[in-house]
């Protein structure tokens, strides 16, 4: 259970620095990948420039998104594009607007924050992203789509697990994933006093649905999630629980949470 230290008339974050064996309180700060933390869908950015047949260019029916670019991916291998290839795109597709500010603070202040990112991209891309942008050493796990390369030197794709969840895709639940995420940190003795979530899309509206009244929701604003997010506040108030902070640049959430930090509780 995630607790705030009501009434002791200290900053939170400051409760039992000092004290034998203490440890300060931690913030879980989820992030998406496409469209969040880089500014395009690293899907369309592999694709770009390159001539697909008519049947990779149809839109994948509703949930089989990772079947779809398992093919795209085939296609792609066919004509000869190989690990450096995919690797320098991903490396440069931008970052979007003030992530770069935001990951200066979060690394100012890794102490506090227990960051990890839940994706339906691909785990090779995320990470070569990551690794270029010097912040991979912020982010204690990764959730997304294994991917690698084969005999033939074809970048191959897979689904992250199964599930039961009606709203998300075939092959990826990220509430399934952050709800995993949380008991197995509570098992381990680690109790997060707020959980952050910054994404863009829909499949990021139904994790978001899991927090409480204490967390808060970053969706990218105008952006489905962001969307999503407005209905359900005007057609069922009271439904979605977590505070909803919109960003277009993500500098305002790097401004949140240092103002979350001056503040007590």
């Amino acid at each position: 259970m995630r607790r705030c230290c009501e009434g002791v008339g200290l900053p939170c974050l400051f409760k039992g620095v000092g004290m034998a064996g203490a440890r300060p309180p931690r913030f879980l700060l989820v992030f998406d990948f496409d469209e969040t933390i880089v500014d395009e869908n690293s899907d369309d950015s592999v694709v770009r420039g390159r001539a697909l047949p008519e049947q990779l260019r149809q839109s994948p029916r509703e949930g089989s998104y990772n079947e779809h670019m398992q093919r795209v991916l085939a296609f792609l291998g066919e004509q000869g594009v190989r690990a450096a290839d995919f690797r320098a795109v991903y490396e440069n597709i931008p970052l979007s607007p003030g992530m770069a500010e935001l990951f200066q603070f979060l690394s100012k202040h890794h102490e506090l924050f227990e960051v990890i990112l839940i994706s339906d991209a691909n785990m090779f891309g995320i990470e070569a992203k990551l690794r270029a942008a010097g912040v991979r050493s912020l982010f204690r796990k990764i959730f997304s789509n294994p991917a690698s390369f084969d005999r033939r030197g074809f970048l191959t794709l897979g689904p992250y697990h199964s599930h039961k969840c009606l709203q998300c895709p075939a092959n990826m639940c990220k509430r399934k994933i952050l709800t995993e995420y949380l008991a197995e940190r509570a098992q381990e003795e680690v109790e997060f006093q707020r959980v952050f979530y910054v994404g863009d899309g829909a499949n990021d509206f139904c994790p978001s649905g899991t927090l409480t009244a204490a967390d808060v929701a970053f969706p990218r604003k105008g952006y489905p999630m962001h969307r999503m997010i407005q209905e359900i506040q005007e057609k069922q108030p009271g439904a979605f629980q977590a505070a909803a902070v919109p960003w277009e640049s993500a500098a305002e959430v790097a401004r949140y949470l240092q103002e979350l930090l001056k503040r007590k509780c």
